[in-house]
């Protein structure tokens, strides 16, 4: 038997709460059968079926069987499948065969392109326009009134616009 010395220790947290707790607080839950068990007589019929299944495949006989003739059917690779596949071996073989001690040393020249004058005079214009458009202080405009101008007909032009009809 195992010691108490030996016991994993609880977290005093959740003793405190386990030696606190109450079962007045707890609400009361009807219990319900969701899947009863099958009954005496469906449990026997059950059964009996199952022997006599297993009884009709004791009973088989072998004669009621009809003779059927396999055929296997074996799917040959065509030419064109054998030149291909003829054609990748021989490649893979030149690959792993290939000695790299046949390379010649090469020497690699970096070209460093550096931008035009054009170029970077342009870039600096863009630079300075993207600062002016981000820094722009929106609290030095002067705050203005937009007035809508739609001059609407008087009377006597709607008349005589009337009579020219």
């Amino acid at each position: 038997m195992a010691s108490v010395k030996n016991l994993p220790k609880v977290d005093a947290t959740l003793k405190g709460q386990l030696e606190g707790f109450s079962t007045d607080k707890l609400k009361h839950a009807e219990t319900t059968e969701k899947k009863s068990l099958p009954s005496k007589e469906e449990f026997v019929k059950v059964k009996e079926e199952k022997q006599q299944h297993n009884n009709s495949i004791k009973d088989f006989s072998k004669e009621k069987l009809k003779h059927a003739d396999t055929q296997e059917k074996l799917n040959l690779p065509t030419a064109e499948d054998v030149e291909a596949e003829k054609k990748l071996n021989a490649h893979l073989d030149a690959v792993s065969g290939f000695k790299t001690s046949q390379l010649k040393h090469a020497e690699t020249k970096e070209e460093v392109v550096l931008p035009t004058k054009e170029d970077i005079e342009g870039e600096k214009k863009e630079q300075d326009l993207r600062k002016s458009v981000e820094g722009f202080d929106s609290t030095k405009l002067k705050n203005c009134e937009t007035v809508v101008k739609n001059p609407l007909p008087t009377k006597e032009i709607i008349e005589q616009e009337k009579a020219a009809k």
